[in-house]
């Protein structure tokens, strides 16, 4: 089916590029040219005066008594005083006021990959020398080296000679394979130099954000982000048991609003993360239960305009595009996709300081208020200790998931933003009466509002990317699964490599929502922007399937591994299972070329061989049956073969065809002149000489 369309950049036939296929001396470069151009635009290398640098800002980048023009010229001069040698390997040998202008254009639009030069990751075109066969050679003997002791390229070329030889001409099959130049351009292209695999970037540690202190003095300016499990047990939407669930908050830390919150069974994930970061740039919606007096209220935009631009009616609740995000050093803050959700949305992160507790001492407050305030008034709450919990939390538990998280909202609509803040008065009227609503419509007032509100394919794009190739009969596999088998969008690109290069070469980007793994998304290179859902082959056709995440695909994986089962079609698993039996070459015989659940089902049946040998009764010689001959085991195979063959195609058939008449008894039907049979009883025939 066709998704909302959204904003996208790539053209032709070839997905846009992603900082993920730099290579890592091509990352630092493009790293190098942004540093340049925050110090232009900014003042600073990092772009933020939180991660000032030891002698920032520079007198002649100081933005309080530089101009940008002023910026850019001296950068101008300064990067023409480089090494010619160093300033080529930059690309800024040519360089002008222009340049930087543009650089900050496509900055602004594409990201660090908007500083990278295009001939970094040229079109993928390919090698007309290597062919299905010697790819195949190229990645086994790749597989067998890994799992070997450090070979040369020239032992790496016999090899590939050896696979070629036993896998394929042994069979009839006539392939060329390159020379070894070829091969070893290859195999540095692929694998790299050194042949090995790259490896994640582990998260890097805290950040000192150093001595600097910010003041707030905007909404958005700096957004906290905090996790916590909320102390009142709920009850699931499915079973109706009590469950732990956790609460995360997004607190805006000038007016104090709570912008958006998420509830999530157990833990949340990285996703979670992202869609609460959407959540903050998207307008509430105002619930069928709630009255005009939750709608819009905050003077200069009135709530019709506003509704006009979101598609419905908004409620009283702040929404903007935060600059800053501050969280603490959680795993699921500062993973990869945070990472990059965070440049998708044009976000800086900033992680707390360490042993800190002022820089989110806000959040936790927030959390405090939340308790006392409503969520100790609400059967099954669980306190915040085990000494101080009650008899059964349990069993006092009515309120489920869904209620919960509507009344949440319900409260911070109506309760939270028009509560009065004692202790978070504004610089400019220390002693007033102030709200969540009233600071922030101060705000309002003074730098207005910003009603951009982003596209619905945002949700797309901010999803986990997964690169794969496309399978031509069954589509790509995206976590153990198989999406798209017969989707008619895939149709020009099954078994075609994508344009892209660099470390996902020839594949294409797959993005996927790990709480529901009913469907995958793919964003067409033919037509930019338009989402396609592609969905699970396994699905059955018009029947509603209940969600599940990955979570339920790894726990069946895992127990299908377990139980010996193998993800194939039942009509494949007969003449799999006879080419296993009687398959045994030098080839297969390599560690690397069987797999761990081949040999733990290998395994399997041999143990289970010995402990029927071992329960066995002795019987004599002569009673037992001769050997079966080598061409006795194939002609059976071959039964074994034609029979399953011959079933399934009469299983095919729904109504088997009849056999044709016989050519002599169609003649006797249509014959005229033809005699009856002498058999015929003419008894019933009338006497002619009794008329």
């Amino acid at each position: 089916m066709d998704l909302p369309s959204g904003e996208g950049l790539m053209g032709g036939g070839r997905q846009r590029s992603r900082d993920e296929d730099l290579e890592e001396h091509d990352l630092t470069r493009a790293r190098i040219r942004m540093a340049h151009l925050l110090e232009v635009e900014t003042g600073y290398r990092s772009g933020s005066p939180s991660w000032a640098r030891p002698g920032e800002p520079r007198g002649e980048y100081d933005p309080e008594r530089t101009t940008l023009t002023g910026r850019r010229r001296t950068k101008v001069a300064e990067l023409k005083n480089l090494d010619p040698q160093e300033a080529r390997q930059l690309g800024l040998l040519q360089i002008s006021e222009r340049t930087l202008e543009r650089m900050a254009a496509q900055y602004g639009e594409n990201g660090l990959m908007g500083l990278a030069d295009g001939r970094w990751t040229p079109p993928l075109r390919g090698r007309r020398a290597i062919g299905d066969e010697v790819a195949e050679a190229i990645r086994a003997v790749h597989a067998e080296s890994l799992h070997r002791s450090k070979m040369s390229m020239k032992t790496k070329e016999r090899l590939i000679h050896q696979y070629v030889r036993e896998k394929f001409e042994a069979k009839g099959t006539k392939v060329v394979v390159p020379h070894y130049t070829t091969l070893a351009k290859v195999w540095k292209e692929w694998f790299g130099t050194d042949g090995a695999r790259q490896k994640y970037i582990r998260s890097a540690a805290a950040v000192e954000t150093g001595k600097a202190k910010v003041v707030i003095v905007r909404p958005g300016q700096v957004v906290a982000l905090d996790t916590t499990p909320l102390p009142v047990k709920v009850l699931d939407d499915v079973f109706g048991t009590p469950i732990s669930v956790h609460l995360t908050l997004a607190l805006d830390t000038y007016s104090h609003s709570l912008v958006a919150f998420r509830l999530t069974p157990m833990s949340d994930s990285a996703v979670e993360v992202a869609m609460l970061l959407r959540d903050v740039l998207l307008p509430l919606p105002m619930r069928p239960d709630w009255g005009e007096e939750l709608e819009w209220p905050y003077p200069g935009v009135p709530a019709a305009l506003v509704a006009e631009f979101a598609g419905h009616r908004v409620a009283g609740l702040p929404f903007f595009a935060p600059e800053t995000v501050t969280s603490d050093h959680g795993s699921v803050y500062k993973n990869h996709q945070i990472v990059e959700v965070a440049r998708t949305l044009g976000v800086e992160l900033l992680p707390a300081r360490a042993m800190r507790p002022t820089d989110k001492a806000a959040c936790e407050r927030a959390f405090a208020g939340t308790q006392s305030l409503l969520l100790e008034l609400l059967l099954g709450y669980r306190g915040v200790d085990v000494a101080d919990r009650g008899v059964d939390p349990e069993g006092d538990a009515v309120w489920t998931l869904a209620e919960m998280e509507h009344l949440l909202a319900t409260w911070v609509v109506a309760v939270w933003q028009n509560r009065k803040l004692d202790q978070y008065s504004p610089a400019w009227d220390p002693g007033g009466r102030h709200s969540p609503n009233t600071l922030f419509a101060a705000a309002a007032a003074r730098d207005g509002i910003s009603l951009e509100i982003p596209e619905p394919s945002l949700y797309y794009e901010l999803l986990p990317t997964h690169f794969v190739k496309i399978d031509r009969r069954r589509g790509v596999k995206v976590g153990g699964l198989w999406y798209g088998g017969t989707d008619p969008v895939l149709e020009c690109y099954r078994g075609r490599p994508s344009g892209r290069s660099g470390r996902h070469a020839g594949k294409w980007a797959i993005n996927r929502d790990p709480r529901d793994c009913r469907e995958v998304y793919f964003e067409d290179p033919q037509h930019p922007g338009r989402w396609h859902g592609l969905s699970w082959n396994g699905l059955p056709p018009g029947d509603d399937v209940p969600a599940f995440s990955d979570t339920r695909v790894h726990e069946v994986l895992r127990a299908a591994a377990r139980s010996g089962l193998k993800p194939r079609d039942d009509r494949e698993l007969l003449p799999v299972l006879l080419e296993l039996v009687a398959a045994r070459t030098p080839v297969a015989a390599w560690p690397t070329q069987m797999t761990a659940k081949q040999k733990s089902e290998r395994a399997r049946e041999l143990a289970r061989a010995r402990a029927a040998a071992i329960d066995r009764p002795p019987v004599p010689l002569s009673a037992l049956p001769p050997p079966a001959r080598p061409a006795e085991l194939a002609a059976a195979s071959r039964r074994a073969v034609t029979a399953d063959r011959q079933r399934r195609r009469e299983a095919a058939v729904s109504h088997p065809p009849t056999a044709p008449p016989l050519l002599s008894e169609s003649l006797r039907a249509r014959n005229l002149f033809l005699l009856p049979d002498e058999d015929v009883d003419q008894a019933a025939e009338p006497d002619p000489g009794s008329a």
